[in-house]
């Protein structure tokens, strides 16, 4: 089969699991024949060769049996960089973008400044902000050793390894007290519970669990975190959160509970407040 017929065939067969089946297509193409996007879309007459067929048609029956085209290719780009990724790790998402971006306007055109970023994950953000902050040094945290291992692969991958400190610890569990930080950042899970059944199984049968639950009313890291923060930031020192789409307003309300000031919002793409910043004196 050409490049072309490829893409229309499975386009078509892809069009009720994925909203943009030939991306995928693509993308699948692309790891197949080790090559780009241009290159594809130059080369539509080109035949595969039978063993690059039958890759292709393992990679493609992964993906119509709903596995997330980001663990088919083992990567996904973020903040304009390119992170490795597998099962066991949260998959990075656009929205956590506007989180990203409002810190680095918040940190640049300072002195040095220590960052804690609570849920590794993929190293997402603690990686995207070593590269973006100049003058950061960042603390990232994580309960799970495949998100430390992948954490400290994209570190490296990206070259901030050298700015970026790993520490296994479920929340500040294992950081020192005598720490303190000038920004605290977060993207926890935040799922209720009973929600949980009711995702895209792209999304409930293969990213984890564990990074997705937020306790019933979806809360429950947002109270731990933002009680135990204080202690660990500096004066006039920052909590910033992703919030799912309907918890900004609650989340708000914690901290100015625990006696944050200066709490504000930020949208993302979709006009919907994602992000949640608040200050401590």
């Amino acid at each position: 089969m050409t490049i072309k017929e490829i893409i229309i065939r499975y386009s078509k067969e892809l069009e009720e699991i994925s909203p943009t089946p030939r991306l995928d297509v693509e993308t699948l193409l692309q790891k197949v024949l080790e090559v780009d996007r241009l290159y594809i879309l130059l080369n539509l007459e080109k035949s595969l060769s039978e063993d690059e067929e039958k890759l292709f048609s393992k990679l493609i029956n992964e993906r119509l049996n709903n596995r997330p085209i980001a663990y088919i290719v083992g990567n996904r780009e973020f903040m304009g960089l390119d992170f490795y990724v597998q099962e066991g790790v949260l998959i990075p998402r656009p929205d956590t973008e506007v989180l990203v971006e409002e810190i680095i306007e918040l940190g640049k055109n300072k002195g040095p400044i220590n960052i804690l970023d609570i849920g590794t994950g993929s190293g997402a953000i603690t990686v995207s902000l070593a590269k973006y902050l100049d003058n950061a040094k960042i603390t990232s945290v994580d309960i799970s050793d495949i998100a430390l291992e992948i954490g400290k692969k994209n570190a490296e991958s990206n070259n901030v390894k050298d700015r970026i400190t790993f520490i296994k610890s479920d929340l500040f569990t294992n950081i020192d007290d005598n720490m303190r930080f000038d920004i605290i950042v977060s993207n926890p899970p935040y799922i209720k519970r009973e929600v949980i059944e009711t995702l895209d199984k792209q999304v409930k049968d293969f990213e984890p669990y564990n990074a997705l639950e937020g306790g019933i009313d979806g809360l429950d890291f947002y109270r731990a975190i933002t009680i135990q923060s204080k202690k660990y930031l500096n004066n006039d020192g920052i909590l910033a959160y992703e919030v799912g789409h309907d918890q900004s307003e609650e989340v708000s309300k914690l901290m100015e509970s625990d006696g944050y000031t200066n709490i504000y919002t930020r949208k993302d793409l979709q006009q919907i407040d994602r992000v949640v910043i608040g200050s401590v004196l």
